[in-house]
């Protein structure tokens, strides 16, 4: 096992904890939430579909996203997710990344831009299985969020530049792709924050 998967494990373990803490509070605040600054916090879990352009072999591969998204406020909050791309593989390359980090809304309202800095892991399967490796890797990435009621939140649009610093003596892998998908939230919140008016960054 890699230093890199050990690190990544321990991230998504520490998340783990986190998400845990944070269902409990909510159970706990379940009256409170609503009222609080804004949609106060929350917990979301949901699937994405991907399109990535892989940088080895310079063709595009599809695949799929589980993510989970915790947030502190309705604008500050983490996010984590596991990307597998598998089809429209050539030669059976493959590309699998494990990350977390950040995520910042930008405006309140049912549509919500933000930004995103992910750091994590990246694993690839080169050619016929001839070799594999995981590497360290960071992910500046943006979207776009649409609240379509209480739960349900549709991710428009998600991109990602993701860079591999350690793939090879000759540079670094630089994948890069868009997702779309939905996701659920774990208790309902409002549309709009109560307190965004007043205050940006509260």
């Amino acid at each position: 096992m890699t230093w890199a998967v050990r690190w990544v494990r321990q991230i998504f373990s520490l998340v783990a904890i986190l998400v845990l803490l944070q269902a409990f509070s909510l159970a706990l605040n379940a009256q409170n939430i609503a009222t609080a600054k804004g949609p106060g916090s929350y917990i979301a879990i949901g699937g994405e579909g991907s399109a990535f352009q892989a940088d080895y072999g310079q063709r595009w591969i599809y695949g799929g996203v589980l993510f989970a998204d915790v947030n502190l406020t309705w604008r500050f909050g983490f996010e984590g997710e596991a990307r597998y791309l598998r089809f429209n593989s050539f030669e059976n390359v493959t590309e699998t990344n494990y990350f977390v980090g950040p995520r910042v809304m930008l405006t309140p309202g049912p549509i919500r831009p933000y930004v995103k800095f992910l750091v994590g892991a990246g694993k690839i399967t080169l050619p016929e299985g001839y070799a594999q490796g995981t590497f360290f890797a960071y992910a500046p990435g943006g979207g776009v969020d649409y609240i379509a009621g209480d739960r349900l939140t549709i991710r428009v649009i998600d991109f990602e530049y993701q860079l591999w610093p350690g793939f090879s003596s000759y540079g670094e892998l630089r994948p890069y792709g868009f997702s779309t998908g939905i996701s659920i939230r774990l208790n309902p919140a409002e549309h709009y924050p109560k307190n965004a008016g007043r205050s940006r960054w509260h």
